[in-house]
């Protein structure tokens, strides 16, 4: 099938939303990081905003986004038992539900949260920012509140700084940080602050499950640059100005992908 007449060089199509420079888009489609509808792209190639374009298996969202100039960003306190989808197949509410329709292009969710995990979401209309916000390279920082089943030793918690093996590759906290129960809390249970930079799935559980103890209670308070805000409530969203914005674009910016 011939592109479309709106099709372009992937170089130009990927500089232009923003994602890394038209160099850089060469250096990945030579190492094959680089995917448009399924197979791996070519040198030359030409596509249109509208291919499943995917660069180390992330989609990029380009034509669908909106221009980074008139882009909207807001944050969501997700509560417990909404899942992060557009639609579920077993009919659970998700988080869009709740939010306010765009003026243009459509929400781009940023990382994830499993059903059980509540707290801090940011959404975008950008979809390069929100590429840049999730890439791996750009070592963003993760922060979360976590209630655990059980009271961990010093050695298991020198084990999660250093790292353990999972499933799919080693993993550690950045920092982890014990906070004072409340009076009300069992002496069976303990609190902990963890920093991560990824955004693999359920990795914060399954760290701590590595180490043999359960996660009963999970709350992500901060993305990167962004804080939930103290006075939100599970439920509620709000948009972000042009301060946040700015954070979280400086956030967003190449490291060396």
């Amino acid at each position: 099938m011939s592109p479309s007449l709106s099709a372009v060089r992937l170089q130009k199509l990927l500089a232009n939303a923003g994602v890394g420079s038209r160099r850089q888009v060469e250096q990945w489609i030579r190492a094959g990081r680089v995917t448009v509808d399924g197979r791996p792209a070519q040198l030359g190639e030409r596509a249109g905003p509208d291919a499943d374009i995917r660069l180390d298996g992330l989609k990029l969202y380009l034509g669908r986004s909106a221009d980074a100039a008139t882009a909207e960003a807001l944050l969501y306190y997700k509560p417990m038992g909404e899942v992060t989808t557009r639609r579920d197949p077993q009919g659970r509410p998700t988080v869009f539900e709740r939010l306010p329709g765009p003026k243009r292009g459509r929400w781009i969710v940023v990382g994830r949260l499993d059903v059980n995990t509540t707290g801090l979401l940011l959404f975008t209309t950008d979809g390069a920012l929100a590429h840049g916000l999730m890439h791996p390279s750009r070592q963003i920082e993760r922060e979360y509140l976590v209630r655990l089943q059980g009271r961990p030793d010093a050695a298991a918690i020198e084990r999660l700084r250093r790292g353990v093996m999972l499933e799919d590759g080693p993993a550690a906290f950045d920092r982890i940080t014990q906070q004072a129960a409340p009076q009300a809390a069992p002496s069976r249970h303990a609190a902990y602050r963890v920093v991560l930079r990824e955004g693999r799935n359920r990795e914060v559980r399954r760290l701590w499950a590595a180490a043999g103890y359960e996660v009963s209670r999970l709350l992500r308070v901060r993305y990167g640059p962004i804080g939930l805000p103290a006075d939100l409530r599970p439920g509620q969203w709000r948009y972000l100005d042009a301060k946040s914005m700015a954070a979280l674009a400086a956030a967003a910016q190449e490291v060396g992908v």
